[in-house]
């Protein structure tokens, strides 16, 4: 149900763009009335465009939609027979065109003044299309002559093909629309093309969607039940199977195009048709080129996470958005140049402002190496923990401009490559160890059996874990510090990520107090001890008296049993032990 319901949606869409773009895609026609300059410059453009064969040829298909068949003679060279005989000859060729004849597609007509120099014909001459009819098919020749006007020279129909046109159009295949469409469809005109064609082409968009649907089912059918399957692999097997709706699509167009001219499709409504045909042939083919980008990227990083290859992923991820750029805009450029835009000057022009556009985007090109440093490097990866300046969090995402990071209170940081591969980034996700490297601080009360039972039963609880690495497993009292005794403990956890290690390490620290515990001492605290020192000197009445320094602070002591107890008083409250 829902491949029937695709069929009609696409190619109902492609039938109206189509009729769209022929409602919408006539060309002005030149003023015949007004009169060419008197002497044009040898350098001036044909103002009918006969330039070039595409020219030509364009020209005299507008005029023929616009069943001006006067003008249409201008595109003909009847030095043969007169212009006299010019508007018959236009109406036999556009007769001969629609029944079994057709034009080369705008990418086969030249658009040089001096046509296809390489296409077998004679210097000054180019074929612009083909007529089937009962003797065979004929070409048709374009060639260039002096412009009767003056001026340089011009494209028109050549005069031999002209002269064929007579016994062309008594030969050639009567067309098949001509011979069952009503008389009413074939007289009645839109956009210069009979209305019953237009329909035609309607029908034609449906059923050449259908054939193109019938003809992958059946391809998909046998590829599945022969031994292709099994050769081929998967990765071509998933880049077929996500590509079978574009396929579709580019199928469809070429079906189109065939079965138009087979049928007798007027050349003027199939000239309309092939701008649309061509931009949905390139949209096709990117398309087509999309889908196995998917495919094949999804196929390498499945692979390559079965591997345990990580390091692949971001790789295979800026590859993909590379290529998605790419095909992008090479679709774009084409789609452009179908419409009818000259994207050589484009291209040309950015050439020459490619200076100026490299100066304003240094920014971006810095970022975009520094992306393709990251990838190549890979100093950290999607999904890495990692540290860099003072902020901690998991890469999200390798972009081409930018890395994400989700911190840890969950925000998203966005840092330029540029920026960020020139950064020092600590990656905590790639280290293979966990270092465990408390200190102790003992008091000074602390006696030297006491440390060295404290040493042993430490030493014997590292040795003991099974999560701790034999070499090294250190336990050294490395100095005496300035209120404690200090111990350092150096070691290494076999753990795999942060959590397990916080477990770990507190269950080391509670059997360590219990360790410090069991041989009768504790930890330290930050202190300080002043001590008092009294001096005493004979004052002059002979009686005893002076001062005493008390820490730096000047303390009145006289004799006497009280004053002495007040000083020992006030020195000992000058000693103090405050807690860390």
């Amino acid at each position: 149900m829902f491949d029937r319901l695709l069929t009609f949606v696409v190619s109902g869409l492609l039938a109206l763009v189509l009729l769209a773009g022929a409602g919408h895609a006539q060309i002005p026609l030149p003023d015949t009335s007004a009169k060419p300059p008197a002497a044009p410059a040898a350098s001036a453009p044909d103002p009918l465009g006969r330039d070039t064969p595409a020219g030509m040829v364009k020209g005299f298909l507008d005029a023929a939609a616009a069943q001006n068949y006067e003008l249409a003679a201008q595109y003909l060279n009847l030095s043969l027979e007169g212009s006299a005989w010019g508007p018959r000859r236009a109406r036999q060729l556009q007769r001969v065109l629609d029944q079994g004849g057709y034009v080369y597609s705008r990418l086969g007509l030249s658009s040089e003044p001096a046509g296809d120099q390489n296409d077998g014909l004679m210097p000054n001459e180019d074929a612009f299309g083909k007529v089937r009819t009962e003797a065979g098919t004929v070409n048709l020749i374009a060639e260039r002559v002096p412009n009767p006007n003056g001026g340089g020279q011009i494209w028109l129909v050549s005069a031999k093909t002209v002269a064929q046109l007579e016994s062309m159009a008594d030969t050639v295949a009567a067309s098949f629309l001509d011979d069952v469409l009503p008389r009413d469809l074939r007289r009645n005109r839109f956009a210069g093309v009979p209305i019953g064609h237009w329909l035609a082409v309607i029908v034609l968009a449906f059923a050449s969607y259908g054939v193109a649907w019938l003809l992958t089912a059946i391809a998909q059918f046998l590829f599945l039940r022969t031994h292709l399957a099994r050769f081929a692999g998967e990765r071509f097997q998933r880049a077929v199977t996500a590509s079978l709706l574009p396929i579709r699509v580019f199928l469809t167009t070429w079906i189109l195009w065939t079965t138009t001219i087979l049928v007798g499709v007027s050349i003027v409504a199939r000239q309309y048709l092939s701008r649309g045909l061509e931009i949905f042939g390139w949209i096709a083919l990117a398309w087509i080129a999309w889908r196995i980008v998917d495919a094949l990227t999804e196929y390498a990083i499945e692979r390559m996470t079965y591997r345990g290859r990580l390091s692949m992923l971001s790789a295979i991820a800026f590859a993909r958005r590379s290529l998605k750029i790419t095909i992008v805009t090479l679709a774009a450029i084409a789609a452009l140049d179908a419409l009818g835009f000259n994207v050589t000057t484009g291209l040309a022009a950015l050439g020459i402002g490619g200076i100026a556009i490299a100066l304003g985007a240094q920014k971006t090109m810095e970022n975009f190496v520094g992306s393709l440093t990251l990838i190549a490097d890979q100093p950290v990866r999607v999904g890495d923990f990692c540290k860099f300046g003072d902020t901690m969090g998991t890469v999200e995402d390798i972009g081409m401009r930018s890395t994400r990071i989700r911190t840890l209170g969950r925000t998203v940081v966005s840092i330029p490559n540029g920026q960020f591969s020139s950064l020092q980034i600590e990656n905590y996700t790639r280290r293979d160890k966990f270092w465990l490297n408390p200190v102790l601080d003992l008091r000074y009360e602390t006696t030297a059996t006491q440390i060295r039972e404290i040493l042993d039963g430490v030493r014997d609880i590292l040795l003991k874990h099974p999560n701790v690495y034999d070499d090294p497993a250190r336990v050294r009292m490395i100095e005496f510090g300035t209120s404690a005794l200090r111990i350092e403990i150096f070691a290494y956890l076999a753990v795999a990520d942060q959590d397990t290690f916080l477990k770990v390490q507190e269950e080391i620290f509670l059997k360590i107090m219990d360790v410090i515990e069991k041989a009768g001492t504790g930890f330290a605290f930050p202190s300080q001890t002043v001590y008092l020192a009294r001096d005493r000197r004979p004052d002059e009445g002979g009686r005893e008296g002076g001062t005493a320094d008390i820490s730096g602070e000047a303390v009145a002591a006289g004799g006497g049993v009280n004053r002495d107890r007040d000083a020992a008083a006030q020195a000992a409250s000058l000693k103090r032990e405050p807690a860390s």
